[in-house]
């Protein structure tokens, strides 16, 4: 089943204040979306929370696409409940490219952005705090990319901090 395109007050007054910069406003088995340039998350990020009283960042997230130029999708999710509404805004990036933090517009985008870089690597340029949020420090890559194999977990530290050879 494919994405269809999303047609509603709010789809369209998206796509005209963002122009160009807007590549898809599309619906899913009922889950709208926005598919947007990297340098307008921010931005698009205000209107929805300022104007349009999206005012609760539910997750934020990112997708491994390895074979591609944009290899990586993160995903913010948004929720109004004065409109009891869901929208998710996606934008792709390049293996390297700094999103920029959305931690100024929703703070509890602090942790999530955390999580996205400690399982991708992906930073947040701006973020206040970007270290690792649930892998130990010392840990070595990203587990939740698709070429981070589950055989290729960090031995070294399973067998330092844990004592044990790993099972994998």
């Amino acid at each position: 089943m494919a994405a269809t395109p999303w047609e509603s007050d709010l789809a369209s007054e998206i796509r005209e204040r963002f122009g160009e910069g807007i590549s898809a406003t599309s619906t899913y088995l009922g889950q709208n979306f926005i598919v947007a340039r990297p340098d307008l998350a921010i931005p698009i990020l205000e209107f929805l929370k300022l104007d349009c009283d999206f005012d609760y960042l539910v997750d934020l997230t990112a997708v491994d696409w390895p074979k591609r130029a944009e290899r990586f999708d993160i995903v913010y999710i948004l929720y109004s409940f004065s409109r009891n509404e869901r929208v998710r805004l996606k934008i792709q990036i390049a293996d390297g490219y700094k999103p920029e933090t959305a931690v100024g517009v929703h703070l509890t985008a602090n942790w999530l952005e955390r999580e996205v870089y400690d399982m991708f690597g992906v930073e947040f340029a701006g973020h206040p705090d970007m270290r690792r949020i649930l892998m130990p420090d010392e840990w070595e890559g990203f587990p939740l990319r698709k070429d981070y194999g589950i055989l290729q977990q960090d031995q070294r530290w399973v067998r330092e901090n844990l004592g044990i050879e790993s099972g994998q």
